[in-house]
Formats: structure tokens, sequence, C-alpha cells
């Protein structure tokens, strides 16, 4: 198992971790089984959103002599309600939902304390300047968190929360079909078939989001790797080609300030399949030319910033100046922060000459020359 430091907060969490969420009307010896091969495994990172009290005890009881191995995200505002699960943002029920799951848990400290769910504006703004975000400062500051995350499936959140200077974690939902995605305050467009209707490509904000998280050293854990499942079937994938796990994971990983993907599984041989990606040959972590010739929504003529069209002949970081050309050019005018990082890159699109070398390498079929044009034009 590889590790990777948990941005300022100097954490090494495992770079595959244990979403516990689907051990809902499970025994607990079938949690403990779980827990056990995790941590034989090398799985240190835990994130329990579900609110249902008995995966919560379970989880609580099966770690309660290891806990000192794990790293837990719990979340606060994850409540049960009428025998079923209910986000609120009613103090009372917050507060007696967090409590609950610190004592199921059997834990003085949790190690992050997650604002759950957080995909509307308003929501974010009622959540960080009313009581809510108070009450979470509060628990910092006695001790009972150590660190302040925020969970959302919405770019345009994730991109203020990797400015709030509160924030020290983002979990955010990343596969290769949601990465097509504008920001949406409706989680339900991910997987309605109707929407995947003119998308190609990583959606810029996406790509903003994740150089953000990068530079501020604001760590991603990612939800939703799988995106429920649909990429491992090709008649459910909205590429129509088949994903595997590995595939997957590796697509997560690969992206600027991700530190570690949780996989929501059901028993240790769904574990295992994720666990594969350890000792996965660089052909089995292999997805672009999947992506770059799938027959619906391909990639192909969009630029993954994968680098595969390195090295240049004249030292430019072609996937980076794409990068910053594609953040420049949906904005009226060209952000001052994108302008900064293209003025010290040490290479730019001016010292293209245009051989095509890097086209050549490129799975997608990105005319990279041409974009280094536009760039020129639009950033010296």
């Amino acid at each position: 198992m590889k590790y990777r430091t948990l941005g300022k907060t100097g954490l090494k969490a495992s770079e595959i971790a244990f979403g516990a969420e689907w051990f809902v009307e499970r025994p607990y010896e079938d949690v403990e089984k779980i827990v056990r091969h995790c941590e034989n495994n090398g799985i240190n990172f835990l994130d329990c959103w579900m609110s249902e009290p008995t995966v919560r005890t379970n989880l609580g009881k099966a770690i309660n002599d290891t806990r000192d191995k794990w790293i837990i995200q719990g979340h606060i505002g994850a409540t049960w309600q009428n025998n079923q699960y209910v986000r609120t943002r009613e103090m009372d029920k917050v507060k007696e939902a967090f409590e609950d799951f610190m004592e199921r848990f059997q834990i003085d400290t949790l190690d992050f304390g997650m604002v759950h769910y957080v995909d509307e504006l308003d929501d974010y703004n009622h959540i960080m300047n009313g009581e809510f975000m108070e009450y979470v400062l509060e628990l910092k500051e006695n001790g009972t968190i150590e660190h302040i995350g925020l969970s959302t499936h919405n770019t345009d959140i994730a991109l203020l929360a990797a400015k709030h200077p509160e924030i020290e974690l983002i979990m955010f939902s990343i596969n290769p079909a949601y990465d097509m995605f504008p920001p949406t305050e409706v989680i339900e467009d991910y997987s309605n078939d109707e929407k995947y209707t003119d998308l190609a490509g990583l959606d810029p904000r996406r790509a903003e989001l994740y150089q953000l998280c990068e530079d501020n050293e604001i760590p991603i854990t990612v939800m939703k790797g799988y995106a429920s499942g649909r990429l491992f079937n090709e008649n459910d994938s909205p590429f129509g080609v088949a994903l595997t796990p590995v595939q997957c994971i590796h697509y997560a990983l690969s992206q600027k300030g991700v530190a570690s993907i949780f996989v929501g599984v059901n028993n240790t041989e769904e574990l295992d399949a994720a666990l594969e990606y350890e000792t996965a040959s660089e052909s089995e972590k292999e997805y672009k030319d999947i992506l770059a010739n799938a027959p619906n929504h391909s990639f192909e003529g969009k630029c993954m910033y994968c680098g595969h069209c390195a090295p240049c002949t004249s030292g430019i970081d072609v996937g980076m100046v794409i990068k910053l050309y594609d953040l420049a050019v949906i904005h009226d005018e060209v952000p001052q922060s994108v302008q900064e990082h293209y003025n010290n890159l040490t290479y730019d699109a001016t010292d293209c000459i245009a051989c095509g070398e890097c086209e050549d390498r490129c799975p997608f079929n990105v005319k990279i020359v041409d974009i280094m044009l536009d760039a020129q034009d639009l950033l010296n």
C-alpha cells in the first residue's frame, strides 16, 4: 500500500481507503471481517457518513483496539430520523447525531469532522456564516475534532471550500463520467443519461479545482470513484465501454490534489478487486485508450492533461499550457492567477516549433499545435 500526505495536516493516509457505507443490516461479524481485511492490507483511512446507528456501533467496536492505526472522516449533518437517513442543518439534530457518532465509535477525538453534503450555494453560505460553522469551530477548539473538511459533488462549492481558511480537506466525487460535467446543484444529473449530451473532455472548472487544491495543499478525498458501479458495465456506462476498478482508481489518483479514494465494498472480494491496483501493471491501469475510443461521449480531441505528449522538443509542459488556456478561455477576461501561472512557465506557447511530435503521441488526437497558437494569442 502506498500512502499520501493529507495536505498540511501531516497525516499519511492509504491511497485506497475504506468507504464504510454498505453495512446496513449486516451482522457485526461482517463488519469486523472487512475491517481486519483493510488493516491486513495497509488501509488506514475510513469514512463514515452513514447515520444508521448499528453501522456506527459495529464500526466503533471493530476498530476499538486498533483506533490509533486509523484516520477517520466523520460527517456532521448526517442524521438518523424515523429510521432513515436525513441530511439536516437543524442544530439540535446535528448535535445529537454527532454526539451519537462519537459515542458509538467510542472515540474522544475525530480526525476529520466533515461538513456533510453541501451542493447548493445558499446552503454553503448559510453553513459558513451561521451557527453550523460556529459549532464545528467549537468542536475543533475543544479538541473533539482535529481538522475540518467538507463533502460536495458541486465544483463551484468545492472551489469556494478550497479557498476557505478553515477547510483542510475536501471530499469530492471524481470519475471520468462526472469529470465531464459542469458545476451542478442537482446530484441526480450525474446518473441521468439524458444529461450526457454535448459533453466531451475534462470540464475546465474541475481542472481548476484540482490544480487549486494542489497549489493550496488542500487534499481531495474521492467518493463515487466507480460512478456507483455504472462504469463497470458497458450498457450502464455513459461512454458505452466498461472500465475496471483498477482503471477507475488510477483515474482518480492521477488527478492533481487527490490524496485518497474511498471505495465502497460489500465484502472482501470487492475490496480485493480495488487492492489489485497496488500491484497492477501500467497496462492494467491504462484507461486513456478506452476513453479515447469510446463510442459515446468520447474524449477524442480533448486534452486530459495526461502527459503522454511529453517530452516536448522545446521543453514545453504541453499539458500545463493547455490546462491554463482552457481555464482562461472560459472567462470573459483571463484570471490574474491563470496569467501569473502562465507567465512563470519556463517555456510557453511561443516556444512551440510546430514539429507535431506531441500530436503523434497523444491518445486523444488533440490538435496541440493549433492550441499552442491560440494560447499565444490569448496569453502572450
